[in-house]
């Protein structure tokens, strides 16, 4: 938005982490030191009973988005349906005992119709406030997914979590990567290291996230300004409404404004005076209950949201170990890649995963695709890996990603990450029966893999679809009579194309196939030789 007057010397930039992605085997480790992310910084959410005011908004909120299964709203039409059923049958015992004694009978009666009519119009008016029927209107429809009101869980206490404070990555100590953002001579008062932190709320919880004021060596590494700016901006967008956000987006006086002017004019004073400001009209608006009132309406998750959250947790604990996962060798089934954010929204939309279904990565990495199906679906998910340091690392990201998203305040599908051979792990082959899309990234598998993987197909429920990198199916397959009995026969595929920039390993754009388990074309096949062969006879 004002990148010619946002940085003057090039150690910083603004954009979205969505090129930043590239590394291990093409995403680029965001701070690949390894010395620090085994410290985790605990903070302990506030136990203290808030003020009455408070509390009070507490209650509702817990009332609104973790107790209730459904909205306030869908209750309203079966209530006044009974008290309109009582009414009636009252006015009709009413009207057969007095009808020719008692000429308030016909007063009665259009009374009965009046309550009528008035449980109807109240009926007609909840379905149509019905959450489940309202849209965000965002400017991208294809970066959003609906999500359900009871995935929103803003908080105004609770129990201690541990998670990886920003400056447990990236701080002064850290002297082969990491810089003071400005210059100590221009900063009035200036001591290291207390005044060199600042802490950063977010919304859905009372936790600050602390930060160090530092700058990157190298532009890969981890930013903590250029995060700061993110959540700045990113939470206004999509927590408050245009009118509320204003305070936080406003061109010309807005607080991502000033602390675009501030990082520009390398102003320690001005840093810490915006970051305060941010974090006090925020607590007003979590206190206030204006968050959790926005949230009732927002059936929508949009993709920069679910970017920038799993991009944190990605910095967090994968880009500092990523050079472990460079020891796996081509030629094997252990090679290491990774599908990135906007190719995996692009699938989850193509196979039309809902919250209510089962999501299986089989090969799942560090987790990533994992991790997105639980946060932009809200759908179970399962994955299973058997390299051991993409397993740690996978664990460290679970761990991560609940702290994360209680931060955020988003409620998630449950997340199961299992180790070991997916061909041999009874868990993954029970939850397999369940499962309504699997995905299987066999750019590197071997054939003897791939051919073995047919076999689970099998087991697939009707209608499950597998998203593949390599299509299983051959293009010239076709069913005959020697080939009957192949699982082949069971799958519909179709080949889709991704664009530039969505897998680790190549800038280039590619193909993908999505298989649909659909036995039709065999009972089809098989239908019609019976039928052959029984004419034959005759």
């Amino acid at each position: 938005m004002y990148e010619d007057e946002m940085f003057d010397s090039g150690h910083f930039w603004y954009q979205l982490y969505n090129t930043s992605w590239a590394g291990a085997s093409g995403r680029k480790p965001l701070c690949p030191n390894t010395e620090f992310i085994t410290t985790y910084q605990v903070y302990k959410f506030p136990t203290n009973k808030p003020e009455k005011a408070a509390a009070t908004t507490t209650a509702t909120t817990t009332a609104t988005t973790t107790t209730s299964p459904t909205p306030a709203s869908s209750t309203a039409g079966p209530v006044v349906k009974k008290d309109a059923r009582a009414t009636r049958k009252a006015s009709k015992r009413l009207a057969s005992s007095s009808a020719s004694q008692s000429p308030a009978s016909s007063s009665v009666k259009k009374s009965a119709k009046r309550q009528k009519s008035a449980s109807s119009d109240d009926e007609e008016s909840s379905s149509k406030q019905s959450p489940s029927k309202k849209r965000s209107k965002l400017s991208n429809v294809d970066t959003v997914t609906k999500v359900n009101t009871t995935r929103w869980s803003i908080r105004l206490g609770g129990d201690g979590i541990p998670f990886i404070h920003a400056d447990a990555i990236a701080n002064i100590g850290m002297t082969a990567k990491y810089l003071p953002a400005f210059d100590p001579n221009d900063c009035e008062g200036f001591t290291y290291p207390y005044n060199m932190k600042v802490h950063l709320l977010y919304p859905g919880a009372d936790v600050k996230e602390k930060f160090e004021l530092v700058r990157p060596r190298n532009s890969d590494e981890f930013s903590p300004m250029k995060e700061l700016l993110d959540v700045i901006k990113i939470v206004p967008e999509f927590y408050l409404t245009p009118a509320q956000a204003r305070r936080f987006l406003d061109e010309g006086t807005g607080i991502f404004r000033k602390m675009h002017r501030a990082i520009r004019d390398q102003s320690y004073d001005k840093v810490h005076e915006t970051i305060a400001e941010y974090n006090t009209a925020l607590a007003a608006l979590r206190t206030e209950g204006v968050l959790t009132e926005n949230l009732k309406d927002m059936h929508e998750l949009h993709l920069s949201l679910v970017e920038q959250i799993l991009t944190q947790i990605y910095s967090r604990t994968v880009s500092p170990k990523v050079d472990t996962l460079r020891k796996y060798e081509n030629g094997t089934d252990n090679v290491y890649g990774e599908l990135l954010p906007r190719f995996i929204s692009k699938f989850f939309k193509e196979t039309k995963l809902q919250p209510t279904q089962v999501f299986v990565d089989l090969g799942s990495g560090v987790g990533n695709v994992v991790l997105q199906a639980a946060l932009e679906i809200g759908c179970e998910s399962w994955g299973c890996e058997m390299m051991e340091n993409a397993c740690e690392l996978a664990e460290l990201q679970q761990t991560e990603f609940q702290a994360r998203c209680r931060l955020w305040g988003i409620t998630t599908g449950h997340v199961s990450l299992e180790r070991g051979d997916f061909l041999e792990n009874a868990k993954i082959a029970d939850i397999l029966k369940k499962a309504d899309v699997v995905l299987i990234n066999n750019q590197a598998f071997t054939p003897e893999l791939n051919d073995r993987l047919v076999n689970l197909f099998l087991d697939l429920k009707e209608g499950c679809q597998i998203v593949s990198l390599r299509s299983f199916v051959p293009q010239d397959h076709k069913i005959n009579t020697r080939n009957l009995n192949s699982p082949l026969n069971l799958l519909e595929v179709e080949s889709k194309t991704y664009f530039s920039n969505c897998v680790s390993w190549t800038n280039a754009p590619g193909t993908y196939f999505i298989a649909t388990k659909d036995r039709r074309k065999l009972k089809e096949f098989t239908t019609k030789g019976k039928k052959q062969d029984k004419k034959a006879s005759k």
